[in-house]
């Protein structure tokens, strides 16, 4: 390089550099040609620079610029001026200076790139953007997000550091043990037939060194699941993962909340308020259908089992008699036979065999005109006025939605179909962020499919001290030392107070069906640890990548990671995942029945392999 940088650009926009000589790099966004004057708008990651290239200056380095384009990288050397009046731009901090240019040096040419890289990229295909990633990073805003990033672990690291945590690396090779999602496998060559697993966490790591005595750790961390994706999952995610001993519950949240409003204090210069509103799990599901409710709106939701029972109503009444419910929520809103049609379809689409609805306006001229519904005629007066009740219905007008089914499906309508209005019905403030503690799990739940009991979170989750006695005679009313943290309706955090004595992992074992042996094989490490003076202990992992997308108002995690994978789990910029050839895949021994080979027939063969690879 013959032009070293001496400033990045937003240096720049100090007043003592007005008349000093300055060498700026980066990428031309724009061109202009005005006839005898050349502008070009110069990028780098901190801000945008406007240039200036006056034919008359310097001839020699005014045919050089000539031949710049858009994308070039290019360094340049002149003297830092205020614009002309009229020609500022206040929409950019450097909107009021520009650089008179005295030489310019063009690195490298660029061809012209598949989207334009100073306007919105939303209307550009994903499938585009994802291919050309580099592109669409470097294009104007697109450091954006991932400067961001840097910020928040900085804030993270700092944080922490001062509270006496210690960041320590856990393996990323390590042993495949159950704990939900599949493992991505890694087939060792040193050791025909076994495999490393890709870790999901670091939870029987992270337990371990709070048994090695160095009571705060934490990680920001890469995990991987094999799973189907969604716009907040990614086989690989980041996670901020910490542990403590001789902590409970409140020491953990209270640690965490702390840590979130240095966060948005920090990033966002927002000042949350703190604590955090809890919910136990059973009144969440009670009001909302999900342990992961949004509060910044109402529509909760209402049992009317009883009621259902007194109306005539049979499709109500058979899903109560088959061990179901009638729950519903009231949307301050009517709607058009059209809408409602949609509404129902949409409920169907989640597994709803239907959606009953009923339209209400408080000042109507008579009780019949109050009450629109081709079922209403199934309900007697005294019951609809006790779904007034209810329901509390204080405003003018009202469309009550009921949905009678399992009380799992139920729910899982309902809180879909929740969300759904509140979009719908604008009802959703823009710019705030409601966080929630949802705590009193369950300790396990029964899985159909297996016919066993299964960890609602994991099977190192220390079981509430006060429903102990009912582990083996109740195992589905224990409730569990575990804590959610909710933004806007999303989990962004989840952890526990971990079982830190081996007895009582043993019995939590055997009543998930794990034998003696299968611990002993998947576990013993840490069943043997926990015998050595394990201290009592709990932690939390937060999902970076869904907290950092809600902080940005994003829609998707690949928003923020620098290089996603497809909701397919594809690599669009390298291809992966991708063919390997023969020989490695021999190599890894996953071929039964193979052997390396031994004669020259069998070399020969294997040699042929490796051509028709090529």
């Amino acid at each position: 390089m013959r032009l070293k940088r001496t400033h990045f650009i937003e240096e720049l926009i100090r007043e003592d550099f007005l008349g000093k000589e300055v060498v700026v790099s980066g990428w031309v966004l724009r061109r202009r040609d005005h006839g005898g004057v050349i502008f070009l708008d110069l990028r780098d990651r901190t801000g945008l620079l406007q240039v200036v290239f006056e034919e008359g200056v310097a001839q020699e380095v005014f045919d050089i610029a000539d031949q710049v384009r858009i994308e070039y990288p290019v360094s340049v050397k002149g003297i830092i001026r205020r614009r002309p009046e009229g020609m500022e731009n206040p929409k950019i901090p450097t909107g009021y200076i520009e650089l008179s240019a005295s030489d310019v040096e063009i690195h490298n040419t660029s061809k012209t790139p598949p989207f334009p890289m100073d306007e919105d990229l939303s209307q550009v295909s994903e499938a585009t953007r994802l291919r050309y990633r580099y592109l669409e990073m470097r294009a104007l805003g697109g450091h954006s997000p991932f400067i961001f990033r840097h910020n928040v672990n900085l804030a993270i690291r700092n944080f922490l550091s001062e509270r006496g945590f210690l960041e320590i690396e856990t393996p990323f090779l390590t042993k495949s043990t159950p704990e939900g999602a599949r493992d991505f496998l890694v087939p060792s060559r040193l050791y025909p037939g076994k495999f490393y697993a890709l870790p999901q966490s670091p939870q029987l790591f992270k337990q371990i060194l709070m048994v090695a005595g160095f009571e705060k750790y934490f990680q920001i961390v890469r995990c991987f699941r094999d799973e189907d994706l969604r716009a907040d999952r990614q086989p690989e995610f980041t996670q901020l993962d910490l542990e403590m001993s001789f902590v409970d519950e409140e020491d953990v949240m209270s640690l965490c909340e702390e840590l979130l409003a240095h966060l948005f204090e920090k990033t966002l210069g927002i000042t949350l308020s703190t604590p955090f509103p809890r919910l136990s799990f059973d009144k969440a599901m009670e009001l909302y259908g999900t342990d992961r409710p949004d509060l910044r709106f109402g529509l909760e939701l209402k049992e009317a089992t009883d009621l259902a029972k007194e109306a005539q109503f049979q499709v109500f009444r058979g899903a109560v008699e088959k061990g179901g419910i009638v729950k519903g929520l009231a949307a301050p809103a009517h709607f058009s036979r059209k809408e409602l049609d949609e509404l129902t379809k949409y409920a169907q689409e989640l597994g709803a065999k239907g959606l009953a609805w009923i339209k209400y306006t408080k000042n109507a001229a008579s009780f019949e005109e109050k009450w629109a519904s081709p079922i209403v005629k199934f309900f007697p007066r005294e019951v609809l006025e006790r779904l007034e009740e209810r329901f509390e219905l204080r405003d003018e007008a009202y469309t009550l939605f009921f949905v009678a089914d399992t009380p799992q499906q139920t729910n899982l309508v309902l809180s879909e179909l929740r969300k759904h209005l509140a979009e719908r019905l604008k009802l959703i403030p823009e710019g705030m962020f409601s966080f929630l503690w949802v705590v009193d799990f369950p300790l396990f739940e029964w899985d159909d499919e297996e016919g066993r009991l299964v960890a609602v979170h994991h099977p190192f989750t220390h079981p509430k001290l006060e429903d102990l006695d009912r582990l083996e005679s109740e195992p589905l009313s224990v409730r569990s030392r575990a804590y959610d943290v909710v933004l806007n309706g999303i989990e962004v955090g989840g952890g526990s107070i971990r079982i830190h004595r081996r007895d009582l992992q043993e019995r939590i074992f055997k009543l998930l069906n794990i034998s003696q042996e299968e611990a002993e094989d998947k576990f013993g490490f840490l069943l043997q640890a926990l015998e050595y003076g394990a201290p009592p202990h709990g932690g939390i992992a937060f999902g970076l990548d869904r907290l950092i997308m809600l902080m940005l108002g994003k829609k998707s995690i690949r928003e923020v990671i620098p290089f996603p994978k497809t909701q397919r789990g594809q690599c669009l910029l390298t291809g992966a995942p991708a063919e390997v050839t023969l020989k490695q895949i021999l190599e890894l021994h996953i071929m039964p029945g193979w052997k390396e080979p031994s004669t020259q027939g069998e070399k020969n063969l294997l040699k042929e392999g490796e051509e028709k690879d090529e």
